[in-house]
Parts: structure tokens; C-alpha cells; sequence
């Protein structure tokens, strides 16, 4: 493979991320509103920890929140790009990406202290929580493939 190929799969998944954030921003609005919960602050919570920032009020703590949330999103596209090079596409690279995100998100965030661990969570949660992974990893690779398609011809 070609750097040139590897850096358009990358960049393919760029712009892949950054669609199953938008796919999952309105997942998990639509499910908060529903359940009558307020937006989950784990994520904006975890990467102030590793940067060392805390926002001074509620309302940079919000703006924080959404630059993290799409931030992350659009950056794990990426990987969906280095699982295109390594040939796993469509429906596999796709599970593979899903697995990639929800599975460090399971570790990560309750290995930073910003959530409880997994077997804490219940079934419910992590129902929730793998849905709108879901979500995320297959807009992501219905973007993805729609590009790669547009890229071949």
C-alpha cells in the first residue's frame, strides 16, 4: 500500500467520524430526552483529566463537552481508515471499528475514575451505552464505504 492511499483511507475516515458523531449526538439526545436524563459528562470529564483543564462554569463545561464529544468522534474515524488499509472493510471493518471505540471507552473511562467500572454499570447501561457505539461505528461505515466508493471511481 501506497502512503498516499493510507493517508485517503484516513482521511475518508475523518469525515466518517465525524458523520457517526452526528449520527450519535442524535441517538443519545433523543434517548436523554426520552429517559429524562441529562447528557453524559464521562467523556468531557475524562479529557480534562488528561489535559488538565476544568471548565470555570457551567457553560464552558457544556462548550467543552461538545468540542471533546466531536473531537473524538471524528478522530476515531481515523481508525476506521487504518482498518480500510488493512482490508477490513464494509460490514467487518464496521465491527471492528465498533469494537475498537466501545472497548476502550469500557476501559478507559472507568480506568480515569470518571465512571464506575463495567460491572457496575448494569445491563440497562451497557445496552444503551453499545447502542449508540452501534450507532456511531455503522453511520461511520455507511459514510466510509459511500466515500471509498466515490474515491474509486
Amino acid at each position: 500500500m501506497k502512503i498516499g492511499d493510507l493517508a485517503g483511507n484516513v482521511g475518508k475516515g475523518l469525515a466518517a467520524g465525524m458523520v457517526g458523531t452526528a449520527a450519535m449526538t442524535i441517538s443519545s439526545t433523543l434517548e436523554a430526552k426520552w429517559r429524562g436524563r441529562e447528557p453524559s459528562t464521562a467523556p468531557a470529564d475524562a479529557a480534562g483529566k488528561v489535559l488538565g483543564i476544568e471548565p470555570v462554569d457551567e457553560a464552558g463545561k457544556a462548550r467543552f463537552s461538545n468540542v471533546v464529544h466531536w473531537a473524538y468522534g471524528t478522530g476515531w474515524g481515523a481508525t476506521r481508515g487504518l482498518l480500510a488499509s488493512m482490508g477490513l472493510r464494509g460490514t467487518i471493518g464496521s465491527a471492528g471499528h465498533f469494537g475498537a471505540v466501545w472497548g476502550s471507552s469500557l476501559v478507559m473511562l472507568p480506568a480515569l475514575e470518571v465512571a464506575p467500572p463495567v460491572k457496575e454499570w448494569g445491563a440497562s447501561a451497557l445496552a444503551i451505552d453499545a447502542f449508540h457505539h452501534a450507532v456511531y461505528a455503522t453511520a461511520a461505515g455507511i459514510a466510509y464505504g459511500w466515500l471509498d466508493r466515490r474515491s474509486a471511481s
